[in-house]
């Protein structure tokens, strides 16, 4: 295994998004993740379509391997005896764990962090809910697009304030994930100086709610609710989708020297009374948009994009996603990842956001980027292996520093089961 993360040992106790997004990218990072699912497995092995077939009959979700690449998996019934004994032997030997039950379901399958930390006190414990762990709706239970609505970003998206709008992912989900796993990296870092791990938490809707960015100001500060008004920015002008003879495209003029190399470039005769500043294009963004539009008529998609970009004005495409998976630029930045999947055989999925690198005093990059990658697991593919793993001897000489001390500790409160 290579990545900064190489040595590290993940337990996702996770389901559905939140918390498998935020395992995964710790195991795009290098760490070793073990994906401990119900008899019945992650809830997302049944959402679908689409499904795919094998060859041998069984069926997988690809809503399933879209977020568990880089993990093994094993199935646990935290009710019985001899399977919470299993957990608590990983927890032992872990650096991380990860769970997204509701607040307190943990605790009542044995396992409250109080527990965790007798166990391993250096382990670092993510855990996501939708609203919160406390407050009055903190034991809520919580899926993307309730969170989407509850925190106020349904009233963002969509053509019009009467018209609320999901978002086309579940990116209160990711965002979680994402933000769980950076509190984790936070913690690891902490640790270093410690020696003892901690409990880090996030949820759906705090997630939402940082993400609001200028929309959380502009009513904590300013007094004015943001709605939704379809493809162009309540603060930017021109910042949008502009139709054209072809088709659309989209251009962002993010300074008032962007809207002059545009008025220049395309001969455009603007009132300077309305359209001089920012906040004047702004106020009158309808009539811009019409003047614009009326410009951009005589224009193909790809002549009116290859003008904009000569004069120096960030503009693009809609593509579909089809189009985005064929598009060079975006195998050049390795979006794309190719794995034997143990039923399906070989298949591409999208991989990891990030690329690491390491320079030398001459400027050379050499890229230290994980150099390959595991399919999502079938369920209860690497049961076996890991129990093996487990009853293995460990030699203290062999691991790291981080879960010596765990190795060493004997499961002494499996009794209070």
């Amino acid at each position: 295994m290579t990545g900064p993360l190489a040595g590290m040992l993940v337990i996702d106790l996770s389901r559905a998004l939140a918390g498998p997004q935020a395992a995964m990218m710790l195991g795009d990072l290098g760490a070793r993740v073990i994906k401990v699912e119900s008899p019945a497995g992650d809830d997302t092995r049944s959402w679908g379509p689409p499904f795919v077939h094998a060859d041998d009959g069984t069926v997988e979700s690809t809503y399933f391997l879209s977020c568990n690449r880089n993990k093994e998996s094993i199935v646990l019934d935290l009710k019985r005896d001899e399977d919470a004994r299993v957990l608590t032997r990983l927890v032992q030997r872990a650096d991380v764990l990860l769970e997204n039950y509701r607040p307190g379901t943990l605790r009542r399958l044995g396992f409250g962090t109080d527990r965790l930390m007798r166990l391993n006190s250096r382990l670092v414990v993510l855990s996501i809910s939708g609203f919160g762990h406390d407050g009055p709706e903190g034991g809520r239970a919580g899926y993307d697009q309730i969170a989407q609505g509850e925190a106020g970003l349904m009233s963002l998206t969509g053509p019009a304030p009467d018209q609320p709008q999901k978002a086309g992912v579940p990116i209160g989900d990711l965002l979680a994930g994402m933000n769980g796993a950076f509190g984790v990296l936070a913690a690891l870092r902490e640790r270093d100086r410690t020696g003892r791990g901690q409990v880090v938490r996030t949820s759906l809707l705090a997630s939402v709610v940082a993400a609001h960015a200028f929309q959380g100001t502009r009513w904590t500060v300013a007094g004015e609710i943001g709605r939704a008004q379809g493809n162009h920015h309540p603060s930017i002008a021109p910042y949008g989708l502009f139709r054209c003879a072809g088709g659309s495209v989209q251009i962002a003029c993010g300074n008032d020297a962007m809207w002059g190399r545009l008025r220049t470039a395309f001969g455009i005769e603007a009132d300077e009374e309305r359209f001089a500043t920012n906040a004047g294009r702004v106020a009158h963004r309808d009539s811009l948009i019409e003047l614009l539009e009326s410009v951009f008529a005589r224009y193909e998609t790809d002549d009116l994009l290859a003008r904009l970009a000569g004069t120096g004005i960030p503009a693009g495409r809609v593509r579909s996603l089809d189009e985005v998976y064929a598009w060079e630029q975006t195998h050049s930045q390795h979006l794309l990842l190719d794995v034997e999947h143990q039923s399906l055989g070989k298949i591409t999925l999208p991989g990891s956001p990030l690329r690491t690198f390491t320079v030398d005093a001459a400027g050379l990059e050499t890229e230290t980027t994980r150099d390959s990658g595991s399919p999502p697991p079938v369920l209860d593919a690497d049961a076996g292996a890991i129990r093996d793993w487990l009853d293995a001897p460990l030699p203290i000489s062999g691991i790291s520093p981080s879960r010596q001390s765990a190795v060493r500790t004997p499961c002494i409160d499996v009794q209070e089961r």
